[in-house]
């Protein structure tokens, strides 16, 4: 939260960098964007309205679904 207040304050465009998955976004991070860590890279989240109550885990993919054997 330090982080969304800052980047309120300075109104920052750059993305917050974040590892936490669990995170709940809240009213006050809408219109700003994460870069959420998928455990390889940063996926970036632009946060609107809909998701709040939401985590930040749910919006960035953690596998990569190739496809199934038998469908060669």
């Amino acid at each position: 939260m330090k982080k969304v207040d800052k980047a309120r304050r300075e109104r920052t465009r750059g993305a917050i960098r974040t590892w936490a998955r669990a995170s709940t976004i809240m009213p006050d991070m809408v219109g700003l964007t994460f870069a959420v860590h998928n455990g390889r890279t940063f996926v970036p989240v632009l946060v609107t309205e809909n998701m709040v109550g939401h985590r930040l885990g749910e919006f960035s993919a953690t596998r990569v679904f190739r496809s199934h054997a038998g469908n060669r």
